[in-house]
């Protein structure tokens, strides 16, 4: 079989700009589309760790993405009156943040600026029908025609429309029961380099994080049953949101406001992409698309890139691109398979509903960070240890 040498990559965020970063680097003729305008260099805090991090150390990136950080220190848990219930910072074991924290926008721009004068990049268009041939697959896009490739690959993120035209109804999503919506407000007084979460009646949940640009990064969460509220046009989630915020205490006021005149807010159900295979002939998948774990498990980057790394090396390695998917996913199946479990419970005991609740899951928080909690802690944390290895990654050949 004649391996193949011309690739489209079909997304350009941080899965689909690290797959075209090493399937250049074994010698394929890569393409990308991403179907907004440019770079899309909102989005919030994302961690590089473990796995993401030791492949980032080997694209020579490790400087850049430290130079980037939110420089955010911790976390501090506060009750509607901004009181801190807790507080931990980012070297203790079990802080949110983590040691390299950067906005998703800002470790896109990194990626974008390393392979792009190696590849050809379409901005402002996607692709309108896909269809598999005897020897390559012909796209058709929205805007420039048609073109072949030997393969394709999808790096969308969780509501792909490619994937919905190539796997159809074998995608299961598993929805968590929650909302999130994210969006870019103003700094303010209360703001700090320390990320704060605030439990509210109504099963809410705040969560202001620093960033880098002089601005702050809002989430908002909400449990809910699953209502279609991600299809809204933009002026209705906003309406949504406001009544849903509007009435709960703390920076309400001020998050409805912000609300009201965003224009980068970004509104999706929390949920897991179940594939039971990421490739059908000449056709695979990686990232949010294939095995989207949810931002509760903080492991979207390190699958995204993990995932990138070892499809493109894989088929770096083998001529028969059947060969190369089948091992891409006997290396990461296991891997994603571990990440997309979560504790019982989870996210409804951590996002309470009435008063007692609140005050229910604080308590729990305060006593987490208590001394005695952090004595505890220091004893018996195994975070000096060498950290368990989560995946063994495979080391491929340059071409």
């Amino acid at each position: 079989m004649k391996k193949a040498k011309k690739i489209l990559v079909s997304g350009g965020s941080i899965a689909g700009l690290t797959l075209a970063y090493w399937l250049n680097r074994y010698g394929f003729e890569v393409t990308v589309i991403e179907k907004s305008d440019g770079l899309r260099l909102g989005g919030q805090n994302i961690d590089v760790k473990g796995p993401a991090w030791a492949i980032i150390q080997k694209m020579e990136l490790g400087q850049e993405i430290e130079s980037a950080t939110t420089t955010e220190v911790g976390i501090r848990f506060v009750n509607t009156k901004n009181a801190v219930v807790a507080e931990f910072p980012k070297d203790n074991a079990i802080s949110m943040t983590q040691e390299i924290e950067i906005l998703r926008g800002d470790m896109v721009n990194i990626l974008y600026h390393k392979i792009k004068d190696s590849i050809t990049v379409y901005f402002g268009d996607q692709i309108n029908s896909i269809h598999e041939l005897e020897d390559s697959v012909e796209v058709t896009y929205n805007k420039r025609g048609k073109e072949t490739f030997d393969l394709v690959l999808i790096a969308e993120g969780i509501g792909s429309t490619t994937r919905q035209q190539v796997f159809g109804r074998e995608i299961k999503f598993d929805y968590l029961g929650l909302y999130s919506a994210y969006l870019t407000i103003e700094k303010a007084p209360t703001d700090s380099r320390w990320a704060r979460w605030c439990n509210a009646i109504g099963a809410i949940v705040f969560l202001v994080r620093p960033d880098n640009h002089g601005t702050t990064r809002l989430c908002i969460f909400f449990r809910s049953p699953e209502l279609g509220y991600e299809k809204l046009p933009i002026a209705e989630q906003k309406k949504l949101l406001i009544q849903k915020i509007q009435d709960v205490g703390w920076e309400a006021p001020r998050f409805v406001k912000e609300l009201e005149q965003t224009t980068d807010l970004y509104f999706e159900r929390v949920s897991q992409v179940k594939a039971p295979h990421w490739h059908k002939g000449r056709i695979a998948m990686v990232g949010d698309a294939a095995y989207c774990p949810t931002p509760i498990t903080g492991k979207g980057t390190d699958l995204a890139v993990t995932g990138a790394y070892i499809l493109a090396g894989e088929l770096g390695q083998h001529k028969d691109y059947n060969h190369a998917f089948g091992a891409y996913e006997n290396i990461m199946r296991p891997y994603v398979n571990k990440t997309q479990k979560r504790p019982p419970g989870v996210p409804r005991l951590v996002y309470p509903e009435s008063r007692f609740g609140v005050a229910v899951i604080n308590a729990i928080f305060s006593l987490a960070g208590s001394r005695f909690a952090k004595f505890i802690t220091n004893l018996f944390s195994k975070k000096k240890a060498q950290p368990k290895e989560e995946i063994q990654l495979p080391e491929y050949q340059d071409a």
